[in-house]
């Protein structure tokens, strides 16, 4: 039976996970008013993929260097969160140089990595069952987090482009004095330094295997979806406040995805939810072309199931790779795991950059549905093998 925890716990790291995700896409959601001072019309996946790289350099270099073992991980998030704030407010000081840019949006995704993972880390400790529900609540805070520039962009409508990157940065550092309140919990387990050669253990498990490229399939999809999802409103002839409203709820809507997952997990198991998502994904990847043709209401009907379903099955995937990795190398092949599938991101946010200026734009997204076809292809045996409460 699992201790007693204060009722504070889960909604304050979720909360604080959130204000401080929103530094994800602060730069995409103003990147119109960028473009002309760098004198390209495109960006989105530079901006993008410079975090991710930074999010992968960081997982890397926090896993090795073993930090959030060495430090309280509550103070960890608040000394992360306060450096990526910084990061990301300096972009309106060197907003000319597009190089700068990139290297602050890389300094971001670097100390993200102690803020998504060591989030993760400080829930599990206060949770040993019920962990998919948990994770569901913050992968959905990340998701939230990653559309709220959109909703600032579409409130501040009438603001200078800088307020909406000032905001995000206070925002973020308000959620770090948030998460910094909340004690170490009863489960949590002191770790090593990363043993990336254990993993390969890890990958001789058939389970493991199928939620790894069930994984690996998602996250093909889903940054590369968040990023030129906006692009493709505005090919589609959306602007100004009603194209940042839509864009921040069709992301936006993958948290009620992640949530209403993790509570249909308890009841058919992760594996069957985290793959009945990625098929409904990659049918929206596929129909793409088309509906691109719908009018605007069948086009926002069919954009939201899309981000519903999109990052639904993440915490699901997540929570299958923990409970079929070997325990003796779990923290090592889930660091690599995070790594490999953010690294995946960099390759198709970096496909359609090129592409968007050779493709119609109605087509777009369409080579996004290779990753749900090799999730789904991988990842099959988890249907039947995943009737466990999550």
């Amino acid at each position: 039976m699992e201790r007693e925890r204060p009722q504070w716990i889960l909604p304050a790291i979720v909360i604080g996970q959130l204000l401080v995700t929103s530094l994800w896409f602060a730069v995409n959601a103003v990147i119109v008013d960028l473009q002309s001072r760098w004198g390209i019309s495109g960006g989105e996946g530079l901006v993008t993929t410079a975090v991710q790289l930074g999010f992968i350099s960081g997982t890397l270099l926090f896993a090795v260097l073993g930090l959030a073992d060495r430090f309280h991980p509550s103070r960890l998030f608040l000394l992360c969160a306060s450096l990526a704030a910084v990061s990301n407010a300096l972009v309106m000081v060197v907003a000319d140089a597009l190089g700068a840019v990139l290297a602050l949006r890389f300094l971001v995704g670097l100390f993200l990595a102690g803020v998504y993972p060591v989030g993760m880390r400080i829930a599990a400790a206060w949770y040993r069952g019920g962990l998919g529900r948990a994770l569901g609540f913050l992968v959905g805070a990340l998701v939230l987090g990653t559309a709220s520039p959109h909703l600032v962009q579409a409130i501040g409508a009438d603001w200078p482009w800088q307020g909406v990157l000032a905001a995000t940065s206070a925002a973020a550092f308000a959620g770090g004095l948030l998460v910094v309140c909340v004690p170490e919990g009863p489960y949590l387990v002191r770790g090593g330094t990363v043993r990336f050669g254990g993993v390969l253990q890890a990958f001789r498990v058939p389970e493991f295997r199928a939620a790894a490229f069930g994984y690996f399939g998602h996250m093909w999809e889903i940054y590369a979806f968040w990023a030129f999802v906006p692009v493709w409103l505005m090919a589609w002839g959306m602007h100004g406040p009603e194209h940042a409203a839509a864009s921040f709820a069709v992301i936006a809507l993958g948290a009620l995805g992640c949530a209403g997952g993790g509570y249909l997990a308890a009841r058919i198991g992760s594996g069957r939810v985290a793959l009945g998502q990625l098929a409904v994904s990659g049918l929206c990847c596929l129909a793409s072309p088309l509906l691109f043709l719908a009018p605007l209401p069948v086009l926002l009907a069919f954009l939201l199931l899309w981000g519903l379903t999109a990052a639904g099955d993440s915490p699901q995937f997540s929570t299958l790779s923990a409970r079929h990795a070997p325990p003796a190398v779990v923290g090592s092949a889930l660091t690599l795991l995070n790594s490999i599938g953010f690294g995946i991101t960099v390759v198709s946010l970096s496909l359609l950059e090129a592409l968007q200026h050779v493709l119609p734009p109605a087509w777009l997204l369409l080579p996004l549905a290779l990753g749900p076809g090799i999730g789904l292809g991988f990842g099959r045996a988890l249907f039947s093998r995943s009737r466990v409460s999550a």
